[in-house]
């Protein structure tokens, strides 16, 4: 019994000090010489995915709103979307650091570049990419087992979504990101995906741009059946109130308004499956 302890004891050692290696969003090769031990989460989504995966304790800095689960409100923060503290991060002694790829401003990732630090760079444009997030995470934290399951329970919830709503009559959606200016999504934003799932037509799929700036009568020429925001209630629920001016407006007419849940679908993390489920509710309400 000893030997096998103490073989079990020499393969984690050696596990622990082996060297990892996984391909980022951009198809980087990303190679640690040892699964990391001190993380800097770039974006909520990513620290949420890290305590997902069980690596939460291993990181030692985050962006400003990385506050789900309650516990990563007690990591130190490093900036947020205006800005990073360049000397902060330096400080901490990250041997890791995971980024937005579109969500933090290029010129600040460059400078993050320039510390010749690893970067592991997300990017989820699918819904069935973000599980694969939590896969390769695991394996740069040695959180594989953990991250497995992660995923596993993810890929099951969006299955079980998917045969939900498959074959349903399709409803045309406008996103509402933002109020002023008035912005949306086009057909490479993950919500996208999300509509496609539960049967709904993205009005604005086929513009350029990522997040794409409108106004009121590019709205009201698509006609959507549904007008769908996220965020906090009341606030949101100022933002929909405008297009009730139109009452020939579909979503108006039949009262399809709807504001779901905070950071939900706003995240590619592990709750973005719950998103979906709720934003699947809402385009079913108008069918």
């Amino acid at each position: 019994m000893k030997t096998i302890a103490l073989a079990a004891s020499l393969l984690l050692a050696f596990n622990a000090a082996a060297s990892v290696s996984v391909k980022d969003d951009r198809g980087q090769e990303i190679t640690l010489a040892k699964p990391a031990q001190r993380i800097i989460s770039l974006a909520p989504h990513a620290t949420e995915d890290l305590f997902a995966i069980g690596a939460g304790k291993l990181i030692v800095g985050a962006v400003n709103y990385s506050d789900y689960p309650p516990e990563a409100n007690k990591i130190e923060r490093i900036g947020g979307y205006n800005g990073f503290d360049l000397e902060r991060i330096r400080a901490l002694k990250p041997d890791l650091i995971v980024a937005w790829q579109s969500g933090n401003p290029a010129k600040q990732l460059a400078q993050i570049e320039t510390l010749g630090l690893p970067v592991f760079y997300t990017f989820s444009k699918k819904l069935g990419d973000v599980p694969t997030v939590l896969e390769r995470l695991g394996v740069l934290t040695a959180k594989e087992p953990e991250a497995q399951l992660a995923a596993k329970k993810y890929r099951d919830s969006l299955a079980s979504l998917e045969k939900k709503y498959a074959g349903k009559k399709p409803v045309r959606v406008f996103y509402q990101v933002w109020d002023r200016p008035l912005m949306t999504i086009n057909h490479e934003q993950i919500i996208s995906d999300a509509m496609r799932l539960c049967g709904g037509v993205n009005v604005f799929a086929n513009l350029p741009a990522l997040v794409p700036t409108i106004d009121d009568e590019a709205v009201l020429a698509a006609n959507p059946e549904s007008i769908i925001t996220s965020g906090e209630p009341g606030v949101k629920d100022n933002w929909l109130s405008r297009w009730k001016r139109w009452p020939n407006l579909q979503a108006s007419k039949n009262k399809q308004f709807h504001v779901l849940p905070k950071d939900l679908l706003s995240r590619m993390g592990p709750r973005l499956v719950e998103g979906t489920a709720k934003l699947c509710e809402a385009i079913d309400k108008a069918r």
